[in-house]
């Protein structure tokens, strides 16, 4: 069965997006910067009866991330579903930044989900068949948050490009648009968001939606994810 590969796995929306893929008996892979991220979220997922497989990688570097994701392919096979999850969550406004520190944050927040997608949408595109999901937010910019806001208005806009390139050959591109602070216990608890991804990716073709917010109802945009819970 063809499993599902989430880049960017942390204690948050990373770790309940694979809970869900694995309840439902997908083989998992996991793809971090540290090994203590991805060995974290694998003990958890194991038990579940899956494989798993956990690898890290620097989503701003193109070659380990390619590399990652051919080792998750050779070791569970062609992905059914691939979850970007990477993001720099950071309070900053225009003109705090360097020049430098923008184009980090963009190279996590966008370059990493276009090398991400340039791997693996023209083999789904082939087959098909899959999913390419990306974690969004911010859907109205903050001025408190300029990089993300940004950020998040790239990937958008990415999604919408790459559903017009690939949607026709069968591969479903979307985002789930995280409109809150990631938070177990609350509106933006990590297992509720991610029911969103379990059912973007089982969507039959003829009502595939391109972006899900997950908002409460009278506070949509209130606040941007939260450092460390992705």
């Amino acid at each position: 069965m063809s499993g599902v590969v989430i880049i960017g796995v942390g204690p948050g929306i990373g770790r309940s997006v694979a809970l869900r893929f694995a309840r439902e008996g997908l083989p998992v892979a996991l793809v971090a910067r540290t090994t203590a991220a991805v060995r974290a979220v694998a003990e958890e997922v194991a038990p579940l009866g899956v494989r798993v497989v956990a690898l890290t990688a620097d989503s701003t570097d193109e070659t380990g991330l390619r590399a990652a994701l051919d080792a998750a392919a050779n070791e569970l096979g062609p992905p059914g579903a691939v979850v970007y999850n990477a993001a720099i969550i950071q309070a900053d406004s225009i003109g705090d930044l360097s020049v430098r520190a923008h184009q980090d944050a963009w190279a996590v927040n966008v370059v990493g989900a276009i090398t991400t997608a340039a791997h693996v949408l023209p083999g789904m595109a082939e087959r098909g068949a899959g999913s390419f999901i990306v974690t969004g937010g911010m859907p109205e910019p903050k001025e408190s948050y300029a990089s993300l806001s940004l950020g998040k208005a790239g990937v958008r806009t990415l999604v919408a490009l790459l559903d017009q390139e690939y949607g026709p050959s069968g591969v479903h591109v979307a985002t789930v648009t995280v409109a809150g602070a990631v938070a177990p216990g609350t509106a933006f608890d990590p297992d509720d968001i991610a029911e969103h991804y379990w059912r973007l990716h089982t969507q039959p073709r003829q009502r595939w939606e391109r972006e899900v917010v997950h908002a409460e109802p009278t506070a949509a945009g209130s606040a941007p994810d939260s450092p460390g819970q992705r």
